[in-house]
């Protein structure tokens, strides 16, 4: 696997909050880019029960993350932070909920299952924390949880040593989390939470990333 590179990236500032969570947050983060959901993904070989499980589970979390992002814009502390913020909503409302529609049907998801599925536990403390973090509206918290939750799918999204998958509905899903304008994005989060946060908030965000983390390290683990 290639070297880990957004966020937990050796050239953050010494001092800054990403340089002093790294160490961390550095296991857990690896562990999610190389998990088995994502070498069999890549490979073309994820069981079509676990990859709909996973997406019908993931699908729960579209109206928290728009809540999540909804309120990052709302706490944001100037107007072109604001302006960033709302261009990623409306690509989540166009390409996302597409890609959704177009695998369920796909994988011959019963809609019914699709939009009132029994949630696996790592989905409830994932809903659970959002909301959590919506609640709070503090701009530099949400930003945290944003980075963890965009960042780590990037990473494994921009692996180029898994090979490329062909089928339509493991391709989209990598496609959706990788590319120049996903990374645009996810380097964005990153500045702007350091831009916004002090050295009176790292304790408090660092373990809130890690929290973050060890959701998403869990939602893997559970689509078995």
């Amino acid at each position: 696997m290639g070297p880990v590179t957004l966020p937990l990236t050796t050239t953050a500032p010494t001092g800054s909050l990403l340089h002093r969570a790294r160490p961390a947050l550095e296991a857990g983060w690896r562990r999610c880019v190389d998990h088995r959901f994502v070498r069999e993904l890549f490979a073309g070989v994820l069981d079509d029960a676990v990859l709909a499980g996973y997406l019908v589970q993931d699908h729960q979390f579209f109206d928290g993350f728009l809540r999540l992002l909804g309120q990052a814009l709302a706490s944001a502390d100037r107007l072109g932070s604001r302006l960033v913020l709302a261009r990623q909503l409306g690509m989540l409302a166009d390409d996302e909920n597409t890609y959704f529609t177009d695998s369920f049907r796909a994988l011959g998801v019963d809609p019914v299952e699709a939009s009132a599925p029994r949630l696996r536990p790592s989905t409830q403390a994932f809903q659970q924390l959002m909301s959590e973090v919506v609640d709070t509206r503090r701009y530099p918290d949400l930003l945290a949880v944003l980075v963890v939750m965009e960042g780590v799918y990037l990473d494994w999204g921009s692996r180029d040593d898994l090979g490329e998958p062909t089928r339509a509905e493991h391709l989209g899903w990598v496609e959706l989390h990788r590319g120049p304008d996903f990374t645009r994005w996810c380097q964005w989060l990153v500045d702007e939470l350091e831009r916004v946060c002090g050295p009176d908030d790292h304790e408090r965000l660092t373990a809130l990333m890690q929290r973050t983390l060890a959701l998403e390290e869990r939602f893997f683990d559970e689509c078995w």
